[in-house]
């Protein structure tokens, strides 16, 4: 099996996404409900665990392409999809969580990864600032 390092950007968007998490679960804990506390946990934990889940199938897509056989990304695609909601579903069903806070932590990625290409769009010295 051939093991690649992960991109720097990569990990540190995975390291950021528990950062973030955590701030807001900090942030929550004072200024909040319990629901909205219970809806940013819960909508974090599964973001990050569908950042990671994406990341491990297209890992495996990409090799299976590199070797010449086909992918079934889509079928893994619609099951991550299922699964999700089902959760999700349950969530709102059987909890008290708040549904603001779950969609604030359902988007914990999504507002990680923008924050991190800024940062590293700023950050990086190949860009000249002319063209820009």
């Amino acid at each position: 099996m051939n093991h690649t390092e992960k991109d720097p950007l990569q990990s540190r968007i995975e390291m950021t996404n528990w950062v973030i998490l955590a701030l807001f679960i900090a942030a929550s804990w004072f200024f909040a409900s319990r629901a909205f506390l219970l809806g940013i946990t819960l909508g974090g934990l599964i973001s990050i665990i569908n950042f990671y889940w994406l990341y491990r199938d297209l890992k495996k897509v990409f090799r299976k392409l590199a070797d010449g056989s086909k992918s079934s990304i889509m079928i893994k695609y619609y099951f991550r999809f299922i699964v999700t909601g089902i959760a999700l579903f349950f969530i709102i069903a059987k909890t008290d969580a708040s549904v603001v806070g779950l969609i604030v932590g359902l988007s914990l990625v999504v507002f990680n990864i923008i924050l991190n290409s800024i940062i590293n769009l700023i950050t990086s010295k190949t860009i000249d600032r002319e063209d820009v």
